[in-house]
């Protein structure tokens, strides 16, 4: 018996200790277009800069919120988003983009830039990164 409670109790042990261990994530959630993205991203930076190394950062963006994902996309100032965007990519961030979007507003999806992919639903992309993956959510 007392074997049986030793092994429960070091089961329990390392499920804990891999559970500390595991990296932070994080789902970035915007909809809104070109004039909060800038403050996205910049919240995303703060964020990296923060949290530890490995924290994992995932950008989804739906309706006007994947303006800045398009190819060539600037900010008021006239900055283009990919640099920030392939700035943040190195340090792990990635950047998801809402087909049923691009479908709903005729737009190429040639015209996404090369620093995002794809996903089918950006708000079921959220919800399972959330649910399914336990990523916590952020919606500056």
């Amino acid at each position: 018996m007392k074997v049986i409670q030793s092994a429960v109790v070091a089961t329990a042990l390392m499920i804990t200790s891999a559970a500390v261990m595991a990296a932070e994530k994080v789902v970035v959630h915007i909809n809104e277009g070109t004039d909060k993205a800038p403050v996205v991203l910049n919240n995303v930076k703060n964020l990296l800069d923060a949290m530890p190394k490995d924290t994992k950062v995932v950008v989804v963006g739906h309706g006007a919120g994947i303006d800045f994902m398009l190819d060539g996309a600037k900010d008021k100032n006239g900055n283009p988003f990919d640099a920030t965007m392939q700035t943040l990519k190195t340090r792990g961030v990635e950047f998801r983009a809402c087909a049923n979007t691009f479908k709903s507003r005729k737009l190429d999806t040639k015209t996404l830039s090369p620093e995002a992919v794809m996903v089918q639903s950006g708000v079921a992309e959220v919800a399972n990164l959330q649910l399914k993956q336990g990523f916590a959510y952020l919606k500056p």
